[in-house]
């Protein structure tokens, strides 16, 4: 028994002292896998401390800024940014503004050191309770750090990155000068960043100027920007407003009935937008592609600098309103295409929100066009109501009356006959007659986004600054500039360049040529037989009679005697650098050119025969005020014969930069040809093809341009202040059917930019050179006629090549050509 007992204790004290070895095992690991543990945290921690940012360069707080873009008045036209700021002194930020932020993101900004301890404790609890991520606890002075120093990635290496830098920035930073930073730096939604772009957004106020209901609503968008926009959800946005404004009072910043007054202050949501990019995208673009090059995207984003530019702003916005209604009258005459799709009544919901979320107003602007759907008809008063995104309104058979006869059905789902029929369920474009109040009641118009392109550009003659640019209908669906980029065949919009050719070899407005049918090798086995548009042949007629009425045998008669390879030098001498075809169908405008070449050589017409090169910019001043680049041009003494040159500096204001002979204005052509082409197609507005131009009611000279097929339409013209061009036409080239003209399609764009756009200019006319003679003449014969004689006109000559014989007359029967 004391032996069984022996050998049992034994065995009890061997498994009692194994126990422990391995309790004391696994302590000594978990002592070991902690220091370890430290020794990693420890030597992570002081790696992060070795590859964080500088907190000092903070203490020179420069964040991108916008770069501004001015119109020659001095008006801003445009921005260049990548986040849209204006830096704003903290002394100019109103006291309760700074107070409405602390109180909403930061009650203990003022007593932490960077990190808000209780704040953290309070915050976890919170989420602890709600099982959810309800309150976080950032500092402002994490924020910042966070904004300015660090990625936006989500790891919990950031959070400790972002303690770091916040204690090292309260250590080396005022905090008004965190508060700098913080509300110059902060999004407030709306592509708006630190409060002065916020205020204007928002409220059209700079900041210093809100009231306690505006700041208020401000300190109350960094929590969730979208969120709780004015312009997106007002109600979410007030409902945060007064959670701000119960903040403050419990803060002590403002009493409670400070607070009540303020949520019951009305708040007016409207936006100081002080640049309409829509209008001026294709000449901003321009501005943004040559500036890029020349000083690198960094500094065109973010150094602030002022770009003052060629632009006439109201010239810009006549022209874009222009191209918009020309393009619109030019589709509807094809007809109504029908509705763009159909959505089921499942489908619709989603569809308005997605069109919503791009309305940044809190009502439809009037005159703007909308996607819309139609929610119900009413054939009885031939009216459909139409949503457009949370907004209803009525389109009525008035306002839709363009379209023709159209088919009302009450029921969902494609019908059979889509373009005469709305139902709903059908999406259509439609432009506000009158705006909505509340999202209710507006009046729509039908619409339609045209399929037809346009260009349009205007410039100064004299130095050839452009003043207005569109290049498209639409710059956010097409980016490519067809005023500068798009080569196009110019029709008889070509002819004043072979004209002025003639003038300068000896022919006149008065000489004669054989309107009638011709025919010359082509190489082919029919030879070509150039047609008239009309199709009639009147027999003799006179230069201004064929230009002026844009005769297409004569233009080639005319070609034929001077020679196609004078025609092209001569389109080369006024600018042209397209390559021009060597045969006779040049006359008729077969070689394709860009608005903005056309433009440029008729401008040597306005200017008396000097040749300008289009430029856009004249200075560029950095954020410290230093002119990086400036354009002095000077003005064209009038019908001189030395060269003005267009002054061209670089930053350090000495040595001409290597554009600068470029710039120079050369005299190309003589002031009376100038002149004399200038008469001929003051004739194509008065009596010609050009009458729409008349409107204008000023002296004017230009020319139609129309090609086969009316695949292109064109009006280039000018008064001796501003010259213009615009075309017409499809990018994937067809026809623009009926009214397809140039002047049908392309006048009346170029009249109603022109008599917006010179609205205040003085009306002037065509000055005269004085080496110019003048001489009554029968046109009918290109002879002189006497004084009396029935149907005699007075003319214009250059000396020497005015006729000298009278009707009548045995000799010199005059110039001729068959």
């Amino acid at each position: 028994m004391e032996l069984y007992k022996g050998q049992a204790n034994p065995g009890r004290r061997i498994k009692k002292s194994g126990g422990n070895n391995i309790f004391r095992i696994a302590l000594v690991s978990s002592g070991v896998i902690a220091f370890l543990a430290f020794l990693s945290f420890m030597g992570y921690f002081f790696f992060l401390l070795g590859t964080l940012p500088k907190v000092d360069r903070l203490a020179d707080y420069r964040p991108p800024i916008v770069s501004q873009v001015f119109g020659a008045d001095g008006s801003l036209v445009g921005e260049f940014y990548l986040e849209r700021r204006t830096v704003v002194p903290v002394d100019k930020v109103p006291k309760k503004l700074i107070q409405a932020f602390v109180a909403a993101e930061d009650a203990n900004f003022y007593q932490h050191k960077g990190i808000d301890y209780l704040g953290i404790v309070r915050a976890a609890f919170k989420n602890l309770i709600s099982m959810r991520k309800k309150e976080g606890a950032s500092t402002i002075t994490q924020q910042v750090a966070k904004s300015m120093l660090l990625t936006p990635e989500k790891k919990y290496s950031r959070k400790l990155k972002e303690a770091i830098l916040a204690k090292r920035m309260e250590e080396r930073l005022s905090k008004d000068e965190i508060l700098y930073i913080y509300l110059n730096q902060i999004y407030l939604g709306a592509g708006s960043y630190g409060v002065q772009l916020a205020a204007e957004t928002y409220f059209a106020k700079n900041v210093e100027n809100l009231n306690l209901a505006e700041m208020a609503m401000l300190a109350g968008l960094p929590k969730a920007p979208n969120t709780y926009s004015p312009i997106k959800h007002l109600e979410k946005a007030k409902e945060r407003q007064s959670y701000v404004l119960e903040r403050m009072v419990k803060e002590g910043y403002i009493t409670q009935a400070e607070a009540d007054h303020a949520k019951n202050t009305p708040v007016l949501i409207r936006s100081l937008k002080k640049v309409n990019s829509e209008q001026s995208a294709y000449f901003l673009e321009q501005v943004r592609i040559q500036l890029e090059e020349k000083y690198g995207e960094d500094r065109l984003y973010k150094e602030g600098l002022k770009i003052y530019t060629t632009m006439n702003a109201e010239m810009q916005k006549a022209a874009y309103e222009g191209v918009v209604n020309g393009l619109k009258a030019v589709d509807k005459r094809q007809g109504f295409r029908g509705p763009i799709k159909y959505l089921s009544e499942a489908e619709i919901g989603n569809f308005c929100k997605h069109v919503e979320e791009g309305i940044d107003l809190p009502s439809l602007k009037e005159g703007a066009t909308y996607q819309g759907v139609v929610t119900a008809v009413n054939p009885g008063k031939s009216e459909v109501t139409v949503r457009v995104g949370d907004r209803t309104g009525i389109l009525n058979r008035k306002n839709m009356a363009w379209a023709g006869k159209l088919n009302l059905l009450a029921t969902y789902g494609k019908p059979e006959r889509k373009g005469k029929t709305l139902n709903p369920g059908s999406v259509i474009e439609v432009s506000v007659v009158t705006p909505d109040v509340n999202k209710n009641g507006a009046i729509f118009a039908l619409d339609q986004e045209p399929e037809a392109q346009a260009a349009l550009v205007a410039m100064d003659p004299q130095t050839g600054g452009v003043r207005a640019m569109i290049g498209g209908y639409d710059f956010k669906k097409s980016q490519f500039n067809r005023a500068m980029q798009a080569k196009r065949n110019p029709g008889s919009a070509f002819k004043p360049i072979i004209y002025a050719a003639a003038i300068d070899k000896g022919m006149s407005p008065a000489t004669l040529i054989d309107d009638s049918p011709a025919e010359y090798e082509s190489g082919k086995e029919q030879a070509w037989k150039p047609k008239n548009y009309d199709n009639i042949y009147r027999g003799p007629v006179t230069m201004r009679e064929a230009l002026t009425n844009s005769i297409n045998v004569v233009s080639v008669k005319i070609l034929e005697s001077i020679g196609v390879n004078t025609a092209i030098e001569y389109g080369k001498k006024l600018g042209i650098s397209s390559p021009l075809a060597a045969n006779l169908t040049l006359a008729l405008g077969s070689s394709s050119l860009t608005p903005m070449e056309l433009t440029s050589a008729y401008a040597v017409f306005a200017s008396g025969g000097f040749r300008v090169t289009p430029y856009f910019v004249t200075k560029v001043v950095d954020r410290e005020g230093n002119i990086l680049e400036e354009t002095t041009p000077l003005p064209l003494p009038v019908f001189a014969s030395t060269t003005s040159a267009v002054n061209l500096t670089t930053e350090d204001g000495k040595k001409p930069i290597s554009a600068a002979s470029s710039m120079t204005a050369v005299p190309v052509i003589s002031p009376e040809t100038a002149y004399i082409m200038t008469n001929l197609m003051q004739s194509v507005v008065t009596s010609g093809t050009g009458q729409r131009a008349r409107a204008l009611g000023r002296p004017v000279a230009g020319k139609t341009g129309t090609t086969n097929d009316m695949k292109d339409a064109w009006f280039i013209g000018y008064v001796p202040q501003l010259v213009a061009g615009v075309w017409v036409g499809y990018d994937q080239e067809r026809s623009l059917g009926a009214g397809g003209s140039g002047g049908q399609a392309a006048a009346p764009i170029w009249t109603e930019f022109m008599q917006r756009g010179l609205a205040g200019v003085s009306v002037t006319n065509f000055p005269v050179p004085g080496n110019v003679t003048f001489a009554l003449i029968n046109p009918r014969t290109g002879r002189l006629a006497r004084e009396g004689s029935e149907g005699s006109v007075t003319e214009c000559f250059i000396p020497g090549t005015e006729p000298t014989s009278y009707d009548g007359d045995a000799t010199n029967a005059g110039d001729e050509i068959n």
